[in-house]
C-alpha cells in the first residue's frame, strides 16, 4: 500500500524511515498498488526520446528526401524514436484546405506523393536505423477519407446513419468513421499493420484517437504484431488505462499537459500537479508509460505555440516533462524555439534559425534522459519523492533515487520570486552537481533558497 503523500514507493523499510519527516497539508489515504499490466517494453523503450516529424513543414521540398538530411542532426540532438504523422494518400473529396489532413486517409497502404515514394521512405528508415534510430508513422485506424480505397472496395465496413450515410466522426467533416463489428475489417487492419513491420521495417506506430477504436481490436493486432519477432513501440494517442494492460506501450499525458498550461497561465497551482501525479499512480501501474509534452501537432495548430501557452516558463515546463516518469516529446521546431503556428492544411514551413538557443538545452535535456537511468521510465524508473517546502504551492520539489544514483529537482512553478525553507529531508546527506552549470551543490536541513519565477536546478 502508498503511504501519504508521496509517489509510488515501494520499498516499504524506506518509507517507514523517511514518511516521518514527511508534513503535507493534505492527509488522503491512498489507494493500493495497481496491478501491473501485460505489456513487456522492448530495452530500447525505456530511455528514450520521442521526436514528432511533421514532414509537409520540415523543409522547403516537404519530401523524405529533404527531411532525410536533417537524420544526423537529430541523432546530435539525442532524438532516439522518429514517429512521422501518416504519411498516406489524402483523400480529395470533403478534403479541408488545399493539401488536406494528413488524417483523411485514402490507402494505408500507400505514400503521399506529396513527400515522394515508397523507395524514398524506405531510405529515411534504413538511415534512421544506421543512425540508431527508431522509426515508427502515424495509423489512423479509427476513420478514412470519403474517397478511401475502403470506402468503395467494402462500403460495408463504415459506420452509416438511419439514412444510409457515411457517419463522420466529431465535426471531422473530411473522413468517415469504420466499423469495428466488422470481423473482416479487423483482419484487414491487423494484416496492414504487420505489412509495414514486416516489409518496411518500422518499429512500430503512434495510433491517433486510440479510444475511439475498441480495446479489443488493439489488443489482437498487438498479439499478432509481436509474432513477428521483432521489438515494437506502441503509443495511443489516449488517455485510457485499459489499452496499455496488453496493446500500448505508452498513451499521451493528457491531463498533464493542460495542468502544466494552467500552471504557467496562473490558473492552477502545484497543488494541482501533486494530484495527479497521485491520481496516475492509483490508476496507471507502475510498468505503464506516460508520454509527456508541452507541444505537438494538434497544440501548435489550434491551441498555440509553447510560447503562447506558457510565456516565461517555456523552459521549465519541458525541463519537467524530461524529469517526470515517462517519455518526453519533442515536435518538430521545437528544439529551435520556432515561434508560430503550423497551417494544418497548407503547406508552411519552420525556420530553423535557433535565435533562443534552445538546441543546446534540448540536448543536455535528451543527454540527461539517458544518462539518469533514475529518469527511466515505466517500472525501471525510481519512485518520486516530495520534497517539502514553505512555499508548497508554487515550489515543486521532488527527489529520484536507485541504488546507483540520486536526482533532486527544484522548479519555482509560479512567475513570482521564490524565498523558501525546504522542510523535508530525503534530499539531505548527497553531494550534488547542478547539472546545466556544472555546479556543486550540498543542502542543509532547513536551509533558505531563492528562485526567480520559473527558474528551476536539477
Amino acid at each position: 500500500m502508498r503511504k501519504k503523500h508521496f509517489f509510488r514507493l515501494r520499498n516499504l523499510m524506506y518509507v517507514a524511515i523517511i514518511a516521518a519527516t514527511l508534513s503535507f497539508a493534505s492527509c488522503k489515504q491512498q489507494p493500493k498498488e495497481v496491478e501491473p499490466f501485460k505489456v513487456e517494453h522492448a530495452d530500447w523503450v525505456y530511455n528514450s526520446t520521442i521526436y514528432e516529424v511533421n514532414v509537409r513543414q520540415f523543409t522547403p521540398e516537404g519530401t523524405f528526401k529533404a527531411f532525410e538530411q536533417h537524420l544526423p542532426r537529430l541523432k546530435d540532438l539525442g532524438v532516439d524514436i522518429l514517429w512521422f504523422m501518416p504519411i498516406h494518400p489524402i483523400g480529395v473529396e470533403n478534403r479541408k484546405g488545399s493539401l488536406g489532413s494528413y488524417y483523411s486517409v485514402k490507402d494505408y497502404y500507400g505514400i503521399n506523393p506529396e513527400f515522394g515514394t515508397l523507395d524514398d521512405f524506405k531510405s529515411v528508415v534504413s538511415k534512421a536505423h544506421e543512425l540508431g534510430m527508431k522509426v515508427i508513422i502515424d495509423v489512423v485506424a479509427n476513420h478514412t477519407a470519403h474517397d478511401a480505397v475502403l470506402i468503395n472496395e467494402h462500403p460495408d465496413w463504415y459506420v452509416r446513419d438511419s439514412s444510409g450515410n457515411v457517419v463522420s466522426p466529431f465535426d471531422w467533416t473530411d473522413v468517415a468513421k469504420l466499423d469495428y463489428s466488422k470481423p473482416e475489417l479487423r483482419k484487414y487492419m491487423i494484416d496492414m499493420l504487420k505489412y509495414w513491420v514486416r516489409d518496411i521495417d518500422l518499429d512500430g506506430f503512434r495510433c491517433d484517437v486510440a479510444g475511439e477504436v475498441p480495446t479489443d481490436f488493439w489488443n489482437e493486432a498487438r498479439k499478432e504484431l509481436n509474432k513477428l519477432g521483432k521489438p515494437i513501440f506502441m503509443l495511443a494517442e489516449a488517455e485510457k488505462p485499459e489499452l496499455q494492460k496488453f496493446a500500448f506501450d505508452a498513451d499521451y499525458a493528457w491531463e498533464c499537459h493542460h495542468i502544466l498550461n494552467s500552471i504557467a497561465q496562473g490558473a492552477k497551482s502545484v497543488a494541482d500537479l501533486e494530484q495527479y501525479l497521485l491520481k496516475k499512480a492509483a490508476t496507471y501501474p507502475k510498468n505503464t508509460i506516460k508520454m509527456n509534452f508541452i507541444t505537438n501537432h494538434d497544440e501548435n495548430s489550434w491551441n498555440g505555440t509553447e510560447f503562447e501557452r506558457m510565456g516565461d516558463a517555456v523552459k521549465a515546463m519541458p525541463a519537467l516533462t524530461f524529469v517526470l516518469d515517462g517519455m518526453p516529446l519533442i515536435y518538430s521546431g521545437q528544439e529551435v524555439g520556432f515561434n508560430r503556428r503550423l497551417k494544418f492544411f497548407e503547406k508552411d514551413q519552420i525556420n530553423w534559425t535557433d535565435s533562443l538557443n534552445m538546441t543546446e538545452f534540448y540536448k543536455k535535456l535528451t543527454a540527461l534522459k539517458k544518462k539518469a537511468s533514475v529518469l527511466d521510465a515505466g517500472e525501471k524508473g525510481a519512485d518520486i519523492f516530495r520534497i517539502t517546502t514553505t512555499a508548497d504551492s508554487s515550489i515543486f520539489a521532488f527527489t529520484r533515487e536507485n541504488d546507483a544514483q540520486k536526482l533532486f529537482a527544484i522548479f519555482n512553478l509560479s512567475p513570482a520570486e521564490q524565498t523558501f525553507e525546504l522542510t523535508g529531508d530525503a534530499h539531505l546527506n548527497t553531494k550534488y552537481i547542478e547539472y546545466f552549470n556544472n555546479t556543486p551543490v550540498e543542502f542543509s536541513k532547513g536551509q533558505k533558497l531563492s528562485l526567480k519565477p520559473w527558474e528551476f536546478h536539477i
